[in-house]
């Protein structure tokens, strides 16, 4: 069906379908040949009979299954099962039909119909020589792989490519052509449409919409007088009539805007027709930033930035908050809550409108004011951008373009599927190839119209498997990621996204927020990866919040802090954070607080000896976010507000709390304020993002734990060309605490938690010298001091945290005594 968005809907002979609708054993492989039915074969029907007993429509909703007989999968995707790159034992039994082979030349031909020009021996994945232990699923893999291959080749032959296709905001919604205004939306379940709005008074009837075989309403708007006959501005909506003859006003899946009357409680959002004059549209004047070694994330909302309790301004964040960030050294702000979402407690990820930015903070020109001041500044800018589900509002969401319709027809899916129980939320069907078109045309709108530079996906746990990750405890068992619960259909759509995005935007930077830990997430698309940047680190927020709640310090383990620190994918990137928005929601705490908890009201103040809970408090704040930064991952996130220990928790205006905004916004005048202790956190945290930026520390693929001793608390290791030292001890402080090192030389403190200007009390001298000593017998590790070849010797204080440097300038001897006048201190220390 050339030229519109619905493949052609063809069926391989090897996917035979018996008289019940079930699929047979075609896709099994259970015996060589075809001869005979084994007790395999036997297993593998009693199980497709159970499937049909139960009533399963298998065309419908199974996209895979796992035979408990061969264990091998069977599939539902008008594909041909395939075995070590060639088709084998393709057999079908039913009622009607006795059992007989199908002939693999025959099979070739039928699937050339499906996947012209797309090679179907890709050989094997490249992410399997990564991880050898995948080749047991490396038919899963190869499946879903051809899958991408197979929907990419379809893109290219009927819409010209991903760029194009890519493109939709172009062709769909509001566009001007040829002095007309013209207005196409998909909607194939209505009967009749309309464009009502301001300029036509609310009254339809003169501008009826026409509608093509592919469910695409159009209608053209020639200009009046030479003016645009929708003036920009006005709010405008579609008006759809459903098969029992009702009429419903929805606004426009597309719309740029949308807005509500602040004045009336309740109210619908309205679609806005968004086209500025010339001289009223943002004009970017600055570059993106070059793609930075390591992201240092700064997570922020704009709407709570003030310190006054009310919405902020795009505006007033450029001009206000920015510079904190670039003055704190994040090279990277993540922004949630930019899609339009009519609930604001929803932090954002309720979108309503998928193409609009949040009017609650200003108009698109504003925020793509603040993209191009954050540009000015060196910041890159992420989007958080949410496509695991939307907003279940019918009057002003894309739900409301459900009418009951199939899910071929509609952007979700229908009955359970297409539902989230936990989230009251609509879940997308992205195997629907205007759903795709959609998704994929937002992330572009985003890219290219507002200049971000990468994402972070939300929740795509709830994407890559049917079961949404709900009531899932993950243990890491490849089994669990490789099944019948995996939605193929989702993964496809999200290595699409990929390709499309690194494509295009080389430097771009893309986050998985994923909570399952599937492999390959974080491998390139053309490896048979999902083709993610970096994922999540999420497991590492929820160990901190254990501890603090549930333990007390002397029950810290060491071991097991540094294996969830360093229990990550090998070659697969993590952003590491010690906590995040969702840490500090309503319910919860921010680590400060957690801590500090009241005394953070009364005892702050530097003008007193700080008690024994603030100095315990600020100390372990700043442990706890350096550890995590220097030893979590390949990048680092802080959320807004949590750099300087913001107190309290983040509670937005609801009914439960009488639509207050008090804790809703961020105290800026605390880390302002001179006298209180505040700045000390701020000071730190500036401190261990400056480290990163000279050592690049977070880009270091050399990193080595040389010691965890659980009866010190102590935790030593290195990264890049420094070397960490943590003492978590409550009460301990050592005096020539030995520390394992790589390289000899002399060290010297870059970094250390207990200086003044953050809070310590200044027990380690910066200007001590720490020499090392060889350890054991050359080339054998085993004999050396915690497996290192050198060591030295420091002071570590009790909850007290520092890195060490190396000098670029050493000598195989290492007694200063005996080198005398050869060391020189110019350019002893640095890089």
């Amino acid at each position: 069906k050339k030229g519109r968005g619905t493949l052609p809907s063809l069926r391989c002979p090897a996917q035979m379908i018996s008289s019940s609708g079930i699929p047979s054993l075609s896709a099994c492989i259970c015996s060589s040949n075809g001869k005979g039915l084994d007790e395999k074969r036997k297993s593998c029907q009693a199980f497709l009979n159970s499937k049909q007993n139960n009533g399963v429509n298998w065309q419908k909703t199974l996209l895979l299954q796992q035979c408990p007989g061969c264990r091998k999968f069977i599939w539902d995707d008008g594909g041909v099962r395939m075995e070590k790159n060639r088709i084998q034992s393709l057999l079908f039994s039913s009622k009607r039909h006795s059992p007989m082979t199908v002939s693999t030349k025959t099979l070739k031909c039928e699937k050339q119909l499906l996947m012209t020009d797309v090679d179907e021996d890709t050989g094997k994945l490249k992410v399997i020589d990564v991880d050898p232990s995948l080749t047991a699923y490396e038919d899963h893999l190869q499946h879903r792989y051809h899958r991408y291959l197979k929907t990419k080749h379809a893109i290219e032959q009927y819409e010209g490519g991903l760029e194009n296709f890519s493109l939709g905001y172009l062709k769909y919604g509001f566009n001007r052509e040829d002095n007309c205004i013209v207005y196409r939306e998909w909607a194939p379940a209505a009967q009749a449409a309309k464009l009502v709005g301001d300029f036509n008074g609310w009254n339809g009837w003169q501008h009826q919409m026409e509608k093509n075989q592919y469910g695409v309403w159009a209608i053209r708007i020639p200009d009046v007088n030479q003016r645009p006959a929708i003036p920009h501005l006005s709010r405008v909506k579609f008006q759809m009539q459903d098969g029992d003859g009702t009429w419903f006003d929805r606004i426009p899946a597309w719309i740029k805007w949308s807005t509500v009357n602040p004045g009336l409680f309740g109210a619908s959002y309205d679609g806005i027709y968004w086209d500025p004059p010339a001289l009223e549209r943002y004009e970017f004047k600055h570059p993106r930033p070059p793609k930075p070694a390591a992201p240092r994330i700064y997570e922020a909302h704009v709407g709570m930035s003030s310190t006054e309790p009310r919405v902020a301004s795009y505006i007033e964040f450029a001009d206000n908050v920015l510079p904190r960030i670039k003055s704190n050294n994040y090279n990277t702000v993540q922004l949630m809550a930019v899609m339009e979402h009519s609930y604001y407690a929803s932090f954002g990820y309720h979108v309503t409108n998928f193409f609009a930015v949040s009017s609650r903070s200003g108009t698109p020109e504003e925020l793509k004011y603040l993209i191009d001041k954050a540009h000015s500044l060196g910041l890159r800018v992420l989007i958080d951008v949410v496509h695991s589900h939307a907003s279940n509002n019918a009057s002003d969401g894309l739900n409301g373009y459900d009418l009951g319709q199939s899910a071929e027809e509609s952007y979700f899916h229908t009955g359970d599927r297409g539902y989230h129980k936990l989230w009251d939320s609509r879940l997308f069907n992205y195997g629907n190839w205007e759903v795709q078109r959609f998704l994929l045309s937002n992330l572009r709108w985003w890219l290219e119209e507002f200049q971000f530079d990468g994402f972070r996906f939300d929740g795509i746990t709830s994407m890559l498997y049917r079961h949404h990750g709900l009531n899932m405890s993950f243990t890491g068992n490849y089994s669990e990621y490789f099944d019948v619960t995996t939605d193929v259909d989702a993964l496809v759509y999200l290595m699409l996204a990929n390709d499309l995005i690194h494509s295009f935007y080389p430097d771009a930077t893309v986050i998985a927020e994923d909570v399952s830990g599937m492999p390959t997430l974080g491998r390139p698309v053309e490896e048979g990866g999902i083709g993610f940047d970096y994922r999540l680190a999420m497991a590492i927020p929820d160990k901190w919040i254990q501890y603090l709640k549930h333990r007390s310090e002397e029950d810290w383990s060491m071991e097991e802090i540094t294996y969830t620190l360093t229990n990550r994918r090998y070659t697969e990137k993590c952003i590491s954070y010690a906590e995040s928005h969702d840490q500090s929601l309503v319910g919860d705490k921010t680590f400060a607080f957690l801590l500090m908890d009241k005394e953070m009201y009364s005892n702050m103040s530097t003008f007193l000896p700080a008690s024994p809970v603030i100095e315990r408090g600020i100390s372990l704040h700043k442990m706890i976010h350096f550890l995590t930064m220097a030893l979590g991952g390949e990048g680092y996130l802080n959320f807004m507000g949590n750099e300087f220990g913001h107190p309290e928790w983040i509670d937005f205006p609801r009914e439960g709390n009488g639509w207050s905004y008090e804790k809703c916004r961020r105290q800026w005048d605390l880390v302002g304020t001179d006298h209180l202790q505040y700045k000390f956190m701020n000071n730190f945290d500036k401190a261990m993002n400056e480290l990163d930026e000279k050592f690049h520390l977070l880009a270091s693929s050399r990193q080595l734990v040389s010691s965890v001793c659980e009866e010190d608390k102590v935790i030593v290791f290195e990264r890049g060309d420094l070397v960490f030292v943590f003492n978590f001890h409550p009460v301990n402080t050592y005096s020539g605490y030995k520390v394992g090192c790589d390289l000899p030389g002399k060290y010297r403190v870059t970094l250390d938690s207990d200086s003044l200007e953050y809070g310590g009390q200044g027990r380690v001298g910066h200007d001590v010298d720490h020499f090392t000593t060889p350890e054991g017998e050359p080339g054998k590790p085993d004999k050396n001091f915690n497996n290192r070849p050198n060591s030295f010797k420091v002071l570590c204080p009790s909850k007290t945290c520092q890195v060490q440097l190396k000098g670029e300038k050493y000598f195989l001897c290492f007694r200063e005594d005996v080198l005398g006048d050869m060391f020189t201190e110019e350019g002893s220390f640095g890089r």
